[in-house]
């Protein structure tokens, strides 16, 4: 196999501690690499450095083995050199890049312009326009031949299988069909090398299994090499050729993908225990509820269908189903994001009764400042640090010395240990990882001291030792501040250990409430197969 990449001694540092710690290792040609590891090991920093972007590495070089055209800007892989460029026809010449000396700048900009990358929290869609639509967009910004792009939009489409779906609108697609439709937009650019940044970590397993095949048969489709990063053995297993194994900034195990997945799930366990909760009153009553979109391609949809529960305080309530069951409509409705079409939805304040259906600062509005959300597209501010997203960038004006101390015992709540919590709070979100900024966005939810807390999808993006640290965040959280949660996921690993009732929707009606054991039993064997291991995705 070429080499395509050869990563030489790098390393990295922030503020003085090191992040990464003499790496090396090659990337052939078409070949998948796995980079797995805990949140934190530096995954996300070694991506970013691959790719050329933030900053240089502290020392180390990363080179690039490629072919370049002589007469237009086309870059391919080295052993492309001396065919004719695919573009204009010139000849491609051999050249390995140091991607990061400064006298490469031009060049780098050239070899950049060859990659592609799938970003894990964020679709990156045109979404009020037609899935069609969104890959001419891309094949515009390449300059792609305007006579030929609609063929060349609809065999994108075909490469993804989203034939079926290329006149819906992007908005209204679900989180499975979005991500393939970024794999068709990033495969317009004709990229020799593709970088999944945690491409699956919020689709339940069916579908994340799909979308690992579409990017398995994409590469070997197009000669193209990729670069996956994931917390999920499930991803590396079924995805990658090779993998690596991060811990701590420095690698622990490079090879066989299964042998790799085999030394990181060595010594996860979870032996802490926590009492049974007091459950109180109910704290949220809904009634009836109703929330219908019109759309033009799909005439009306029931998003939720008229549903009913009750929720009470200190109650860790489960909210679970297939994608495009309405889980995350309803999750929205019930923190007043959005308004239902109908029916009562009722929340407890102290002595008052709120009615969430109604606007203005005595209904609606008085209770969406208790009730806080932790969406699976959360954001955080990127140019304010972490202390700065706990405190003023919410909000909430304190002294310096009661900020620090607030944030540091909030970032304990949502999983960090105290030594951590005071490491990061002057670190800015890019220099974390995505579990570490995952657990910061709970920690912003959480300071806000709400009575009652959203979270959607809340261990997408985490490895099976940072979902235990949440899932006993979640449950100190409960016991410590009496708070009342409502977890949105499909996840059922996750949902079995920390819920004290669920909710099965199916096509926007809840269809079962019970105990938790009782109503994961009752799942069809589709469902078990949808959402059944969602935690080795």
């Amino acid at each position: 196999m070429n080499p395509l990449i050869t990563v030489d001694s790098v390393c990295m540092d922030f503020d003085g501690k090191r992040v990464l710690n003499n790496i090396s290792f090659t990337i052939g040609e078409g070949e998948i690499l796995g980079i797995i590891g805990r949140s934190g090991a530096g995954k996300t920093v070694l991506m970013h450095l691959i790719r050329g972007i933030e900053q240089p590495p502290t020392s180390g070089k990363i080179i690039y083995h490629i072919a370049a055209c002589d007469t237009c800007d086309y870059v391919g892989v080295g052993s492309s050199a001396g065919s004719p460029c695919p573009k204009c026809g010139g000849t491609m010449k051999s050249l390995d890049i140091d991607l990061w000396d400064e006298k490469n700048s031009a060049m780098k900009r050239r070899v950049m312009k060859g990659t592609a990358i799938m970003f894990q929290r964020t679709f990156a869609l045109y979404g009020n326009d037609r899935v069609i639509e969104n890959v001419l967009h891309a094949l515009d910004d390449i300059e792609y031949p305007a006579d030929k792009a609609i063929n060349r939009a609809a065999d994108l489409l075909d490469e993804v299988r989203l034939s079926h779906r290329m006149m819906h609108i992007a908005r209204d697609l679900s989180g499975g069909e979005k991500q393939r439709v970024v794999l068709a937009r990033q495969l317009a650019k004709e990229p020799f090398l593709l970088f999944a940044d945690e491409p699956t970590g919020t689709l339940d397993p069916q579908t994340a299994h799909l979308v690992h095949t579409m990017l398995t048969e994409a590469a070997s489709a197009n000669n193209m090499g990729m670069v996956v990063t994931s917390h999920f053995p499930q991803v590396i297993e079924e995805v990658t050729d090779r993998a690596l194994l991060l811990e701590n900034g420095a690698i622990a195990h490079l090879g066989d993908p299964k042998e790799v997945i085999r030394k990181f799930m060595e010594g996860v366990g979870d032996d802490e225990g926590h009492k049974a909760p007091d459950i109180g009153e109910n704290i949220l009553t809904a009634r009836d509820v109703y929330k219908r979109y019109v759309s033009a391609d799909r005439g009306v949809i029931k998003a939720v269908n008229g549903v009913s529960f009750d929720v009470s305080e200190k109650e860790i309530f489960g909210i679970i189903g297939k994608s495009g069951a309405g889980k995350t409509t309803l999750s929205r409705i019930i923190s007043g994001i959005i308004e239902p079409t109908s029916g009562e939805m009722n929340i407890r304040i102290g002595d008052d009764v709120v009615d969430m259906t109604k606007p203005g600062i005595e209904f609606r509005g008085r209770a969406k400042g208790y009730i806080g959300l932790l969406h699976q597209e959360y954001d955080l501010y990127p140019h304010r640090t972490v202390l700065d997203n706990l405190t003023d960038a919410i909000g909430l004006e304190f002294p310096k010395e009661l900020a620090m101390r607030k944030a540091i015992l909030t970032l304990k709540m949502a999983g960090f240990v105290e030594e951590k919590s005071r490491e990061i709070l002057d670190r800015y979100p890019g220099q974390l990882s995505e579990g570490e900024r995952h657990r910061v966005a709970l920690a912003q939810v959480l300071i806000r001291e709400p009575r009652l807390i959203i979270l959607d999808e809340p261990t997408g993006t985490m490895d099976p030792l940072t979902k235990i640290d949440v899932k006993h965040s979640i449950l100190h959280a409960r016991d410590e501040m009496d708070e009342t949660f409502i977890v949105v996921s499909h996840d059922m690993d996750f949902v079995k250990d920390i819920c004290d009732r669920l909710a099965l929707m199916r096509g926007g009606k809840i269809i079962q409430i019970g105990k938790t054991d009782e109503v994961l039993s009752s799942l069809t064997e589709d469902e078990r197969q949808v959402m059944g291991k969602a935690s080795s995705v």
